[in-house]
């Protein structure tokens, strides 16, 4: 995940298809080359969904990098859980990916399976807030 230097305008305006501007996760390939992202909201949406699904204190030498969201998968369900889980993920990405407006979290406890949490991201970037992109984690599987 790349840190944003604020001593610059790095916006990438997206014009040119034919130019790629990050990997596609999971790695696979397309045509014989690693599929790559075509424009920063698809760019940067791989890297919110690789923000939450990455555990804090997973990453070697990046203990901080993640969102500690399985220590609520056994908690009572309700709304102050829900307004903690909302928190954590908030703070994280404003850490992380300060260039991000969180619009919209929705949680859901799994009705099947007590053990998993099903969480919907609606985001756009600060430089193009009319875009908006949405990712959805499942936690506990």
């Amino acid at each position: 995940m790349a840190i944003l230097d604020k001593t610059k305008n790095n916006f990438v305006v997206d014009r040119d298809d034919s130019k790629s501007i990050g990997l596609k996760l999971p790695l696979v390939l397309d045509n014989g080359t690693l599929a790559s992202t075509k424009t920063t909201l698809e760019a940067v949406k791989v890297n919110v969904l690789n923000l939450l699904n990455t555990e804090l204190g997973e990453r070697v030498m990046q203990p901080k990098l993640g969102v500690k969201l399985k220590q609520f998968l056994f908690e009572p369900f309700d709304e102050n859980v829900v307004l903690q889980i909302k928190d954590v993920i908030i703070e994280s990405m404003n850490y992380w990916l300060p260039f991000v407006i969180v619009n919209d979290i929705q949680v859901e406890m799994s009705v099947t399976e007590r053990s998993t949490m099903d969480i919907r991201v609606n985001f756009s970037l600060k430089k193009d807030p009319n875009k908006h992109e949405s990712i959805q984690v499942i936690v506990g599987e």
